[in-house]
């Protein structure tokens, strides 16, 4: 995407690359309160370090009251974990750290995959507590990211923004500024494209298999209830109103067809699977053959 006019905050949070678009250069008290927003999330939600609750929640058993971003993340969670049978679950943690993916990121596996525990047996959440009666590995990275992009475009309109990009490497939402045109990444050759989105308000998020791979078929897209890498969907572009929506659908994709997915989402969808390129009637722009 680009301007003619407009400034770019370009930096480093979670772990990836941001960039901020906004017609006007975001004053450093904006750029503070994101980056606090930031950090706040991160020292809830990141499995990468030590002083993290969710890194607690691992160590130790108990009931935890969550921050208020707790509720519509878990709440998506639990209905796409029973969309998928249980294929998608924030309670991966565990089997990512057992293939390498875990928090000192040695990317080598430490056995055999193991299945995440079932929802149901693992955890209790009542919208505002959550219980859990043994440790548990939690990983919302199917989703948090997305999330995030949608906090932190919230503190930038709560700021006065009024048009903005925000974008956390691929996963993006907008609000203003007319359509923009983004190109959906080939995900086997990154000097091509398979077609084109059209995105004027809302989110596009993408997941492929490509982006966190190591090893012989090693990458995070895991099957829950087995642990195993997802071996027949390699992408998944979504657009939806809100990038933890989009980001959440686009792995949900590589677990069930899209007819399984909750039609109150309002999604449309690209896809990659069985060496076949996808897509739902209404995807707003190009996609090629």
């Amino acid at each position: 995407m680009t301007r003619e006019h407009g400034a770019r905050w370009r930096f480093e949070a979670i772990g990836t690359a941001w960039e901020i678009e906004t017609p006007d250069p975001i004053d450093p008290e904006a750029r503070a309160t994101v980056r606090e927003r930031i950090d706040a999330y991160d020292a809830t939600w990141s499995r990468f370090r030590d002083d993290s609750l969710v890194a607690r929640i691992a160590r130790e058993p108990g009931a935890w009251t969550l921050a208020a971003e707790a509720g519509p993340l878990l709440e998506l969670y639990r209905m796409l974990y029973a969309a998928t049978d249980g294929r998608m679950s924030p309670l991966v943690g565990a089997s990512l750290d057992r293939l390498g993916y875990d928090a000192a990121l040695r990317l080598r596996p430490s056995g055999p995959p193991i299945a995440a525990p079932r929802w149901e047996d693992a955890i209790a959440w009542d919208g505002r507590t959550l219980q859990a009666p043994r440790p548990v590995a939690i990983d919302i990275g199917a989703a948090g990211k997305g999330q995030l992009v949608d906090l932190v475009l919230d503190a930038l309109v709560a700021a006065g923004v009024e048009e903005a990009v925000v974008d956390a490497s691929g996963d993006l939402r907008r609000i203003g500024g007319g359509i923009a045109r983004i190109g959906l990444e080939h995900p086997g050759d990154p000097s091509r494209v398979v077609g084109v989105a059209e995105l004027s308000t809302g989110a596009l998020c993408a997941s492929a298999v490509n982006r966190r791979a190591w090893g012989d078929g090693l990458h995070h897209v895991l099957d829950a209830t087995t642990g195993i890498p997802v071996d027949r969907v390699v992408a998944t572009w979504v657009v939806a109103g809100t990038a933890m929506v989009a980001d959440a659908v686009a792995t949900a994709l590589f677990h069930v067809d899209p007819e399984r997915i909750p039609p109150e989402l309002g999604i449309e969808y690209v896809r990659i699977a069985g060496g076949r390129l996808e897509h739902s009637a209404g995807f707003p722009g190009e996609v090629f053959a």
